[in-house]
């Protein structure tokens, strides 16, 4: 116990300032400080003139190094009982885990490391990290939670340790980096690169939860607006249903009062006819009662001349071709004909004031001449675009239609509702809608949802088409001067209207936008003299 005991007390005394380890081989040089011998031969084989690295006493000459048996048997003792502590005191520590740090001085098997050092690059667990606690040649190392790897924080190219920030590269360098590759750089120390880059960090971390507050406020306030769009919607529906259910009902009463007036008509007709019938049947059973009589007579010239009399009084109307007929047939097809035209007129009356409601969100569209086909005039303000006779050569350009006659707009919408309307009167051969922005513009173009394009158009003259997967025919009762294009990003809707007749003509509905929409027009190649013209809402 003693001898441990004498150990502990004087435990820096027995570490090599040098190495910083317990001697081997300890001598004493002239002015009394002790070395391990190869340490301190190593030491002066390279320093000249010789000098004690503690004190820093010259030495003239090289002194002859004589083995300190004293220390090295104290060393020995030292060492034996730190082996022996570690020993006692291994069970009790934790046996590293495979997702541990482990001690990278333990022989046999490894303890779990509680710090790593900078210095001398190793991870040490309770027992073989006592010496950095407490001799004070160790105490001056860097001791930090134990990390594997401890290679990767030393400088590939210096092998030095990674201790200073270099701001400009945003990378970890060692002192010599600083003189070398990095030498105007803005270098600072890690702590106070850490805070620096913590900091900046910390900001943009603080300016993105900012951000995403916002974004909810906004997704807040967009569900108020649809909640009071969809309160509106459903207040203008039910005004509508209920305006055409009263038309039914008034038309289906007004319907059942018409058959019964009639039937009641019928039945007042037949009711004279039947009367007349019946005070025929009555005289005509009198003139047979008096020719029964006059049957009696044997005046055969009274007699015929009585007959002739009662035959001229006898009834002259012919009932042959007489009937009563319904005189409701057809009642019910001219009402559902009448309530064909009410109800046309509130769905014109409802179109009228939807569209209306979609003009709220026009936006100011102007065509971008750099999408225009070459053959393609578009004006100066971007509002009226005309197919020209010569092909333009223009510079390479990818956003550029190549193959046929359109343009894009310059504006593009990722979000919420907008609407245009153009002029098309003259225009026998259009197409309008939009189209995503990373649509094909060199080749032969497809005009398909599929394809990234959401358009109807008119082709020979009075054929109009939804250019869907594949293309609708469209009915429309007159041709459109002028027609309108909507879109609500958010629901997938592209709705377009004839909008002198305030009727819809078609919807692309259900539809998935991932990328931005651009308004798109295309005129035909043989309108050269007639312009498409975007108006003002």
């Amino acid at each position: 116990m003693s001898a441990a005991a004498s150990c502990l007390l004087t435990e820096d005394q027995f570490l090599c300032s040098i190495c910083l380890d317990v001697f081997t081989d300890p001598v004493t040089i002239p002015c009394g400080h002790n070395f391990c011998k190869t340490c301190i031969t190593k030491h002066w084989d390279i320093n000249v003139p010789y000098q004690c690295p503690n004190c820093k006493n010259v030495f003239y000459t090289r002194p002859e190094l004589q083995l300190n048996t004293f220390i090295s048997e104290k060393a020995a003792q030292f060492r034996q009982s730190a082996q022996q502590k570690a020993s006692s005191s291994s069970s009790e520590q934790q046996v590293s885990e495979p997702a541990e740090v482990p001690c990278d001085v333990c022989t046999g098997t490894k303890l779990k490391a509680l710090k790593s050092c900078l210095v001398c690059l190793e991870s040490y667990c309770e027992t073989h990290l006592e010496r950095h606690l407490t001799a004070s040649g160790l105490k001056r190392h860097q001791l930090i939670d134990p990390v594997e790897n401890l290679e990767s924080r030393m400088c590939t190219e210096h092998d030095k340790l990674l201790e200073l920030f270099c701001k400009t590269n945003q990378t970890c360098v060692c002192m010599l980096c600083t003189i070398s590759d990095h030498t105007t750089h803005n270098v600072t120390p890690l702590k106070e690169g850490y805070e620096g880059k913590k900091a900046e960090l910390e900001g943009e971390i603080h300016q993105m939860i900012q951000e995403r507050e916002l974004k909810i406020e906004e997704i807040k306030h967009s569900v108020e607006l649809s909640k009071e769009d969809a309160d509106r919607e459903t207040a203008d529906g039910v005004q509508v249903f209920t305006a055409l259910k009263e038309s039914v009902e008034r038309s289906q009463a007004e319907l059942i009062d018409t058959i019964k007036e009639k039937q009641r008509k019928t039945e007042k007709q037949a009711e004279g006819f039947i009367k007349e019938l019946e005070q025929e049947i009555s005289e005509l059973k009198k003139r047979s009662t008096e020719v029964k009589q006059l049957s009696q007579s044997e005046d055969h010239l009274h007699l015929l001349q009585s007959l002739l009399s009662l035959n001229a009084a006898l009834p002259t109307k012919d009932w042959t071709e007489l009937s009563v007929r319904p005189l409701h047939e057809g009642t019910v097809s001219r009402a559902l004909h009448q309530l064909e035209e009410t109800l046309n007129e509130e769905i014109r009356k409802a179109l009228k004031t939807e569209l209306k409601r979609v003009q709220q969100s026009a936006v100011d569209v102007t065509l971008d001449d750099d999408t225009a086909y070459p053959k393609l005039i578009v004006s100066r303000h971007g509002k009226q675009v005309q197919h020209g006779n010569e092909w333009k050569h223009l510079p390479d350009n990818l956003e550029r239609f190549n193959r046929s006659a359109y343009v894009l707009a310059r504006q593009s919408f990722s979000s919420g509702r907008f609407y245009y309307e153009v002029y098309i009167s003259w225009y026998t051969d259009w197409t309008l809608g939009v189209a995503r922005e990373s649509i094909n513009r060199n080749w032969n173009i497809d005009l398909s949802p599929s394809k990234g394009y959401w358009t109807i158009g008119s082709r020979n003259k009075d054929e109009y088409k939804a250019f869907t997967d594949p293309p609708v025919r469209l009915s429309l009762k007159s041709r459109p001067g002028k027609v309108g294009v909507f879109v609500h990003y958010e629901e997938g809707l592209v709705s377009f209207y004839h909008v002198d007749a305030a009727a819809l003509i078609y919807s692309f509905t259900g539809c998935s936008f991932t990328e931005k929409l651009y308004p798109f027009f295309g005129i035909s190649d043989n309108e050269t003299s007639t312009h498409l013209f975007i108006t003002p809402v």
